[in-house]
């Protein structure tokens, strides 16, 4: 298998850890580094897994969903009395988890299918790495 890995650096957006006990449970952000690696067994035309010059789709993707964006988790119990109460405060994202961990799988269940339908299933996301500001990162691979 070939593999190589795209980073994209410096993505402002907030989130809160409801279920945490300290600090991270009140709103917070960082500046986030998304780590993607691709794989394939055949590479294209050029010898590349994927063209970087041609992931354009991904960045407009990360601009337009987590570029100052406030995640929240499903269940988090105040998320949607603040979205109502303050609409204009926020640019929302619901998804499963808002730990580094769940975000890295939700990138990954976005990404891998765009990938593939991109490279007509020849190329897809073997992992993500995300980082959480420069000290921390958390990864999601899914079982082969």
């Amino acid at each position: 298998m070939f593999t190589c890995s795209k980073t994209y650096r410096d993505i402002p957006f907030a989130h809160r850890q409801h279920r945490h006990d300290g600090h991270c449970s009140f709103l917070h952000g960082h500046n986030w580094g998304i780590e993607i690696e691709f794989g394939c067994e055949k590479l294209d035309e050029r010898g590349f897994v994927v063209d970087f010059g041609g992931l354009g789709f991904l960045k407009t993707w990360i601009a337009d969903h987590l570029d100052h964006a406030c995640l929240f988790a499903k269940e988090d119990p105040i998320r949607e009395k603040l979205l109502q109460d303050y609409p204009k405060l926020f640019r929302p994202l619901v998804i499963d988890s808002v730990s580094t961990e769940g975000i890295a799988k939700f990138l990954f269940e976005t990404f891998d299918p765009m990938v593939r339908k991109e490279t007509g299933g020849r190329a897809w996301v073997r992992q993500i790495v995300l980082h959480e500001d420069t000290k921390n990162k958390a990864s999601y691979q899914p079982k082969a």
